[in-house]
């Protein structure tokens, strides 16, 4: 309930306030990799889908149907209201949680996780044969030379990364054509504030593990600016203040 309040509160997860700047080196494009596995008649299922601004932007207009979900009323308010200002009509956002799905057996082409708790088990039951499964997570690596200055974060005492936790239950669910990779990128901050700000929204910091399946149980309300201040110094250059982010894809077929 706790982790539910703070995404009430936080309501949309459109990071355009924080002005970052985002630099890829994986060539790995899920939203290219959705188009492709799609066309006018596949219904397609997104899970996590926040303010659903990723939805809107990137999700095919072609498609039959897409049911995209979120477990917080108040995202899934937000969502509605940008689907209106979007003017999509092959859209809709319901309240669900993921790791208790209420959606019909054999109905999906596609089921899309991103940066979210999923339960494969429960993925492959509602998709239909031979449909699709896309993940895009974020690894225990993630941010790692500030977890380790801070010596906490989100799966930082874990052995297993959280990737390998996710493709081995991917694995187990009975999915097919498994495919894990490894995502890189950088992202720059143009200055301490914006970096202070974007720390307080995001779970990297938090200390919760996923080799036990630990449910976030708190997030950040404040920082220790010092140590970030000593992470700046350390990490700032031309384009600005750095993250390095490790991400994970996962495409699987039932």
């Amino acid at each position: 309930m706790e982790e539910k309040e703070y995404y009430e509160q936080i309501k949309d997860w459109n990071f355009d306030e924080f002005q970052i700047e985002t630099e890829e080196f994986t060539n790995w494009d899920m939203f290219e990799i959705l188009k492709s596995v799609t066309n006018e008649n596949s219904r397609i299922l997104d899970l996590g889908t926040g303010g659903g601004e990723k939805v809107i932007k990137y999700f095919p207009e072609y498609a039959k149907e897409i049911i995209a979900t979120d477990f917080s009323k108040a995202m899934v308010e937000t969502a509605k209201e940008n689907l209106k200002k979007s003017g999509r009509k092959n859209i809709t956002f319901r309240i669900m949680d993921n790791l208790h799905m209420d959606v019909p057996k054999e109905y999906f082409d596609v089921v899309v996780a991103r940066n979210t708790p999923s339960c494969p088990k429960q993925i492959y039951e509602c998709l239909k044969p031979g449909g699709y499964l896309i993940i895009h997570g974020v690894d225990k690596y993630d941010c790692f030379n500030l977890k380790k200055l801070y010596g906490k974060g989100q799966a930082y005492d874990d052995t297993t990364p959280i990737s390998i936790i996710d493709y081995s239950a991917v694995i187990d669910a009975g999915f097919k054509d498994a495919e894990l990779v490894p995502l890189h990128e950088r992202e720059y901050f143009k200055n301490e504030d914006l970096l202070y700000k974007f720390m307080l929204k995001v779970p990297i910091l938090d200390e919760f593990s996923e080799e036990e399946g630990e449910v976030k149980d708190y997030y950040l309300n404040e920082l220790d600016k010092e140590k970030l201040h000593e992470y700046v110094l350390k990490n700032t250059c031309e384009k600005g203040i750095r993250l390095i982010r490790r991400y994970y894809g996962i495409t699987a077929r039932k």
